[in-house]
């Protein structure tokens, strides 16, 4: 079947949330930094949203076992992430403009990564590159906001993830206490949960709706 052209889905958004909500969405670029469980699912969640620019970062490839909770195909394997997930958002968004990286962010590259970023997605696994990017974003990318995630692992009620504004750039969302080294890790439910409070953090920063 023929993809609809850009004009129809266009008019589709701006049925469903009004063409001022949905240009602010359409104008916006933004980061996602990890494109594991939580940003490869923020990813299509913001790509389905009608986001206009996405930059995909990563330096891992797919592996058979990110299939469970990850938005991947098992033809993927091997495939460097992000152009993995690229060739997938394609598939839903087809006119979405995205720039791939596929690298490690770091203390000494972040801040031209996440260059004209207006959010950054922190979605990483390991404390210290989420407290290096929390450093990064916030001293180095003065106009951005930082969306972060702690805690999401397990089979813990789904109520007890929830969205933290932390300071004037920075939401935290997630329980803030469950580990993925403890107990039975990583279920896909829950990942998605936490990655839908994200997306749903940074749609709320692009629309002006700002936490108190």
């Amino acid at each position: 079947m023929a993809v609809p052209a850009r004009a129809e889905m266009d008019e589709a958004l701006f049925a469903r949330m009004g063409p001022e909500l949905a240009g602010k969405f359409k104008n916006a670029r933004v980061a996602v930094c990890g494109l594991g469980g939580l940003g490869s699912n923020i990813a299509f969640a913001l790509a389905r949203a009608g986001v206009g620019e996405l930059v995909l970062i990563d330096f891992d490839r797919v592996d058979v076992s990110n299939l469970n909770r990850q938005q991947y195909k098992a033809c993927q394997v091997g495939m460097d992430k992000p152009s993995a997930l690229a060739e997938n958002l394609l598939e839903i968004a087809p006119y979405i403009s995205l720039e791939t990286h596929f690298e490690r962010v770091t203390a000494d590259n972040a801040a031209g990564l996440l260059r004209g970023a207006g959010v950054v997605c922190e979605a990483f696994d390991v404390p210290e590159e989420k407290s290096m990017l929390a450093d990064a974003v916030l001293s180095s990318v003065p106009e951005a906001y930082l969306v972060a995630a702690s805690g999401m692992a397990g089979l813990g009620p789904a109520n007890s993830i929830r969205t933290r504004r932390i300071g004037r750039r920075m939401y935290l969302c997630g329980d803030g206490v469950s580990d993925v080294s403890t107990g039975l890790g990583l279920v896909a439910p829950r990942v998605m949960l936490c990655a839908a409070h994200q997306a749903l953090a940074v749609l709320r920063i692009l629309a002006g709706e700002f936490d108190v």
